[in-house]
């Protein structure tokens, strides 16, 4: 009979599959390099880290900071809570886990389905904030009796797990044939201590860094970015600059988008970090094209895919929030609100912008509605000049309807009386994906600018007429 005596015997060991249809970018697949991803999602925990939890844990037993009844209190974005927690399960230990809120909500309840308390911090803190989830971590640690932090960021049997298995493993799945290590890097553990192994074997093995723009690792200045998982905002312990080549910057709607391409075209359900680690190797892979030439398709690249795509199903899979956070092209290639403006002005015989003065009758803005079959007017302070300056409110169809069947002589008033607050404004060059995004609200309307004076404005109606013509979307 074949078994593993715990789920623990199960970690390692992971897949090399050939990617086929994302690299057909490039061109043909016999020019070009040959790209390899390791698969970590098939670890028990899903993920990479469950590679370094139980060496953290051990190490800590050995060194009698960890005992009996213990707890173990731990910053994670996620996964490194998951490896974690598989141990502790079966060692018997408690866990906290401090994690950022932007971590999805898959990766919270997976820790709290192995019993450990999940505490939650502002993500946008600097990390020396008493309210960063490094210093909530630590002060838990402290406070707490018989409680252990492991701390991945400075824990050295973080990068040693990788160095005893993650490069030995991909060495031998390659029959030392790789050229090429690519990996997206957040405690520089994986890509640290892989190379270290790797370049035992080879020397001159070329090791490439992943890292979302507004993370410090690759130069980058420090600020909030959506991708999970990797990217720091400060130089972790565990991580060793020399043991990387080169680093390719990537920005949070590439690599979104590239992990649902990978899902899509591969049938490999994965996250972002995954997605950012495939634009770097293809970065990568198109450099050696362009230097070797016939000669590339000798090269073997190996990419990690540090987790999979499970924990991302409400934010990365989930087309409403990709659209919210200005991720996902609504309308395949990027239109312009001046696109929009100049289709629908063929339409309709009406002025480009039709405003209200704040001296009008209520009755007459009513008939300026009317005449246009409009529903929101602009309204300015200013008798002859549509300058932006002199925008100071709005009236619309239904504010307006609502006001007058309460009390019909609200009709005689002026237009300033009863105007609400004025409309948003957005760029006439702006992305219809950025007029979506302002009119995801509560939002009626935008006033599109250009050269400082109003050029139109866009409804939601005005959005889905549009998008409805275009026919369907191309992403």
């Amino acid at each position: 009979m074949r078994y593993a005596e715990s789920i623990l015997d199960l970690v390692g060991n992971t897949p090399l599959v050939r990617l086929t249809h994302i690299p057909r970018d490039l061109g043909p697949l016999e020019g070009q390099p040959l790209i390899l991803a390791k698969l970590e999602t098939m670890n028990p925990g899903g993920s990479v880290k469950d590679r370094i939890g139980l060496p953290m844990i051990e190490a800590a037993e050995r060194a009698g900071l960890l005992k009996p009844g213990g707890t173990i209190v731990e910053p994670t974005s996620g996964n490194t809570g998951h490896g974690l927690a598989i141990a502790a399960a079966l060692k018997g230990y408690r866990c906290i886990f401090v994690m950022a809120d932007k971590q999805s909500p898959e990766k919270q309840a997976l820790l709290r389905a192995y019993g450990a308390q999940v505490v939650l911090c502002p993500t946008n803190v600097e990390p020396e904030s008493p309210e960063s989830y490094y210093s909530v971590a630590a002060r838990l640690a402290r406070d707490i009796p018989g409680a252990f932090k492991p701390d991945q960021y400075w824990n050295q049997e973080n990068p040693s797990a990788h160095e005893v298995s993650t490069g030995p493993e991909i060495w031998e799945q390659t029959e030392g044939r790789i050229t090429h290590f690519v990996a997206s890097v957040g405690t520089g553990g994986t890509i640290t201590g892989a190379a270290r192994y790797l370049r035992t074997k080879k020397a001159d093995i070329v090791v490439v860094g992943a890292d979302p723009e507004g993370s410090v690792l690759s130069g980058d200045t420090a600020r909030p970015y959506l991708t999970e998982g990797v990217g720091e905002d400060f130089f972790p312990g565990t991580y060793d600059a020399k043991m990387v080549d080169r680093w390719v910057r990537v920005s949070d709607r590439d690599a979104f988008a590239m992990a649902r391409r990978i899902t899509r075209e591969e049938g490999i359900l994965s996250g972002e970090s995954c997605g950012t680690a495939v634009v770097a190797a293809l970065d990568e892979a198109r450099r050696i094209m362009r230097e070797r030439g016939a000669a590339a398709r000798e090269a073997v690249l190996v990419v990690i895919f540090p987790d999979g795509g499970r924990n991302y199903l409400s934010k990365l899979y989930n087309d409403e929030w990709m659209r919210a956070n200005g991720l996902m092209t609504t309308t395949g290639a990027i239109v312009r609100v001046g696109e929009l403006l100049r289709a629908r002005h063929a339409e309709a015989d009406r002025p480009a912008v039709v405003l209200a003065r704040t001296t009008d009758r209520v009755g007459a803005a009513i008939d300026l509605l009317q005449l246009y079959g409009i529903s929101q007017l602009p309204v300015s302070e200013r008798p002859n000049d549509d300058a932006v300056e002199g925008i100071v409110g709005s009236v619309s169809e239904k504010g307006l309807l609502d006001r007058a069947y309460r009390d019909p002589s609200v009709v005689e008033r002026t237009v300033g009386e009863v105007m609400d607050k004025p409309l948003p404004t957005i760029d006439l060059g702006a992305s219809l994906d950025e007029a979506f995004l302002a009119l995801s609200g509560g939002t009626p309307a935008v006033v599109a600018i250009t050269g400082g004076r109003p050029a139109g404005v866009v409804t939601k109606l005005d959005l889905l007429e549009f998008l409805a013509h275009r026919g369907p979307r191309a992403d």
